[in-house]
């Protein structure tokens, strides 16, 4: 085919037109309070009730950001009447029981990323919903953004032919007294940072038939850096650098036999990106300003609106497979490099 002239436009509908739903938020962490503030400030959905373990940090959240109902307790939240959907926000540990409850109490689930610890919590969950006939996705918002639906659609069309590799990483400073170093909280960067790359390579490249690497331990008791590289069953190549010690790049490229894509910032951010053709003299821009959570994270909770309101039972931009598929590909790089979590965590 001939390489194209011009890139797509977005396919996705305003977020300001997405019918409201009444949300319960769990959790009072910080990415509890970037969804409130993103989803408050760009949509017209409902924050309607948060609840917590501490009815005063409940309450407390609640009075910061203007939501009416403050619930002492997980299950006091998952009841109530007047919520539609409960937003998964505690750490990643209490994913499985957390979602479970929401579940089981008949209510839609978004969830934080990871889905799980493991491909095994994750394929339970993903079972209970569908039984129940509710709605779940996994909140990784990264796929709700406008340059992703683009950058689908340059795949969808063949722009850049069979992808032959993908190459990425993700790194952040992180203090030492951050939660990812807790080892009873499933600490370290791969369910935390690496499951942006990783949801990548398995999305791009399905799940590996082989992956090697190497990993480094942290005093703090979690592994603190791990790079792999990793195969399919066609022979097409990843690998994913990630690390607690400081930022990098962040960046990924897609080879392909017709062309390639690269991201111009942060690949899991708002930003830009660019459509080569394989010799380098067609180069297609997406342009964007840079953004981060506030700039992106309400896509996510639109996207989830107009998918319930159609009668789905999870998303388009993040199918359920595609979050398992990224679970089995997160075991498969745990057991290839030894990395063992405990299966505990905090409700915050």
């Amino acid at each position: 085919m001939t390489f194209p002239s011009a890139l797509p436009t977005s396919r996705l509908r305003s977020p300001q037109d997405a019918p409201p739903l009444r949300w319960g938020i769990l959790g009072t962490g910080w990415i509890a309070a970037k969804f409130t503030e993103s989803v408050k400030a760009h949509t017209r959905q409902v924050i309607a009730a948060v609840g917590s373990r501490s009815q005063e940090k409940a309450k407390r959240f609640a009075s910061e950001w203007g939501i009416e109902n403050a619930y002492g307790s997980c299950d006091q939240l998952v009841h109530s009447p007047d919520i539609d959907i409960i937003y998964v926000a505690t750490p990643h540990g209490q994913h499985h029981e957390h979602v479970l409850l929401a579940i089981n109490a008949g209510k839609h689930v978004l969830v934080e990323k990871p889905i799980a610890l493991n491909h095994v919590q994750a394929a339970e969950m993903v079972a209970a919903a569908r039984d129940k006939g509710v709605f779940f996705a996994e909140a990784l918002w990264t796929y709700f953004l406008p340059k992703f639906d683009i950058v689908q659609q340059v795949l969808d069309a063949g722009f850049i032919g069979e992808i032959k590799s993908v190459y990425t990483e993700y790194g952040e400073y992180l203090p030492s007294d951050h939660r990812i170093f807790d080892p009873t909280l499933a600490g370290g960067p791969l369910l935390d940072l690496g499951t942006y790359p990783v949801s990548l390579l398995s999305k791009l490249l399905g799940v590996p038939t082989r992956v090697v690497g190497v990993a480094t331990s942290d005093p703090a008791g979690v592994n603190g850096q791990l790079a792999v590289a990793m195969v399919n069953d066609h022979g097409a190549q990843g690998t994913m650098a990630t690390t607690l010690y400081g930022f990098t790049p962040t960046g990924v490229a897609i080879v392909g036999t017709e062309g390639s894509i690269r991201f111009t910032n942060e690949f899991h951010l708002p930003g830009s990106f660019e459509v080569w053709s394989r010799d380098g003299t067609v180069r297609l821009r997406y342009d964007e300003p840079r953004g981060a959570h506030f700039e992106g994270l309400f896509y996510e909770a639109a996207g989830v609106a107009y998918a319930i309101a159609e009668g789905k039972l999870e998303s388009d931009c993040r199918p359920l497979e595609a979050s398992l598929d990224t679970m089995k590909t997160l075991d498969a790089i745990r057991v290839a490099l030894d990395i063992k979590f405990e299966q505990a965590g905090l409700f915050e």
